[in-house]
């Protein structure tokens, strides 16, 4: 299992994880959820702020967003109306067995006691649902962003997901993987309010965030594809698998 200090050091930032983290292209929560009744009951699992809960709302669907941290939490019913997060993990959902078409996980499903959360997700999921992990990773085949990702020490590299979590155990099928390029358009502060939503920087002391955030300023101000521009493109690419429940 992941370090449980990184897993809830995000609702110390909550509004700010809302809204500097990327959003999950509709046509990534589309494939993630193909094949199951319109409209499909969700669970978001790991629902942070509820980035993925108003992608699915937003295509017809009923969400049932699941998420352990309160401030998380907190933010979530804030921006995202008419929803309410239960306090739960992903190894122990606040469900009835049976009750979901689908369970979704956007950019936590490394966090998780596989093992545990393999067998409550087909738990709480009906024969034939889909569990469907996905993760907006920076594209660092861009030269500025791989270096972005240096000085920084946030790393967004999700390669060979296939090979490190294609296997969710005896209850699912065969994993399907799936990628979808897309961009986010940012302002020089928003890029770097990005940056200190990410784990390795909310759990480093002040002196390293200091350190950071001096590096990333003078990646902005001197990198030659960033210098002198107000408004950043940052490449992406959500990758998504998925498997049905046997």
């Amino acid at each position: 299992m992941t370090d449980p200090t990184h897993a809830l050091s995000f609702g110390t930032a909550a509004a700010e994880y809302d809204r500097f983290r990327p959003r999950y292209p509709e046509e990534a929560v589309r494939w993630a959820l193909d094949g199951l009744p319109a409209p499909a009951r969700v669970v978001d699992l790991g629902a942070g702020t509820g980035i993925l809960t108003r992608a699915a709302l937003a295509l017809g669907h009923e969400v049932v967003p699941v998420e352990p941290d309160p401030g998380m939490r907190a933010e979530l019913d804030r921006v995202t109306p008419g929803t309410t997060a239960r306090a739960g993990s992903a190894e122990s959902i606040p469900l009835p067995d049976g009750a979901a078409d689908a369970v979704l996980v956007g950019q936590a499903y490394h966090w998780f006691d596989r093992e545990a959360a393999h067998a409550e997700i087909a738990r709480v999921l009906r024969p034939g649902g889909t569990f469907a992990p996905m993760w907006n990773s920076r594209d660092d085949s861009v030269e500025w962003v791989a270096e972005l990702s240096r000085v920084s020490g946030t790393g967004d590299n999700t390669g060979h997901l296939i090979d490190k979590y294609g296997d969710f155990g005896d209850a699912f099928g065969t994993v399907e993987l799936a990628e979808f390029r897309h961009r986010a358009r940012l302002s020089r502060a928003e890029l770097g309010g990005m940056v200190r939503t990410r784990s390795p920087y909310l759990t480093a002391g002040p002196e390293k965030q200091q350190e950071v955030d001096r590096r990333v300023r003078e990646l902005l101000s001197t990198h030659p594809d960033l210098a002198g521009r107000d408004e950043i493109e940052l490449p992406y690419v959500t990758v998504a698998i998925r498997a049905r429940r046997h």
